[in-house]
């Protein structure tokens, strides 16, 4: 005979393990309002960049045989970007090289150090934009002043439009992924360049809140 208490236990464990199954390998269609999708609203304002959805990356070579990864994981400012309206463009990005971040404390020392980004006598990196031109309506070409390492270059990002829309808190957000190359010898940082590559690729990931 069985026992009620057992099968009543057995048939509880049965239901949870469905329920978590059901939870985690969910294999119904997905409803069109849960799927991810870029917002495609107007982006026509000023926004504060929020730092905790922003970023700044590079990639350097290592030795002529791989490309390392790093990161800033700081960042601020605020941005006017509106393709009906390139002539009133607006970017002011500050970064602190003391977030820089690439998975090893004593590289991350040796870079901040004398020898490449000096962030004690020259603390923040920092780019003001000077002139937008749209190629359409989600991609143009945002040139403007970089300040690193004591000296001011010119410099042009490919920029991306990702989208712009309300978020889930009231407030109203727009992003960007802007991408560049430059040469860390233009800004005076010269040191082992025959084992770290001058060319450095940028990417900057930016998520602003309207004002």
């Amino acid at each position: 005979m069985n026992n009620p208490v057992y099968t009543s236990r057995k048939s509880r464990s049965a239901c949870s393990l469905s329920l978590i199954a059901a939870f985690f390998l969910h294999t119904g269609p997905v409803a069109a309002e849960d799927a991810y999708k870029e917002q495609t609203d107007s982006p026509a304002g000023t926004y504060q960049i929020d730092p905790e959805h922003s970023s700044v990356r590079f990639t350097v070579g290592h030795l002529g045989v791989s490309e390392m990864e790093g990161r800033f994981n700081a960042i601020s400012g605020s941005f006017s970007l509106d393709p009906a309206s390139p002539e009133q463009t607006k970017v002011s990005v500050e970064v602190p090289l003391k977030s820089l971040d690439t998975n090893h404390k004593q590289r991350d020392k040796d870079l901040l150090g004398p020898d490449f980004f000096n962030a004690k006598q020259f603390p923040t990196m920092s780019f003001t934009g000077t002139k937008l031109e749209w190629q359409d309506k989600k991609t143009g070409l945002l040139t403007g002043n970089l300040v690193l390492h004591g000296v001011t270059k010119p410099v042009t990002f490919d920029l991306r439009h990702v989208g712009a829309g309300s978020d889930p808190w009231g407030g109203y957000r727009s992003g960007y992924v802007a991408t560049t190359t430059i040469k860390r010898s233009d800004f005076g940082m010269k040191y082992m360049l025959n084992g770290i590559s001058d060319t450095i690729q940028v990417q900057v990931n930016i998520e602003g809140k309207r004002k």
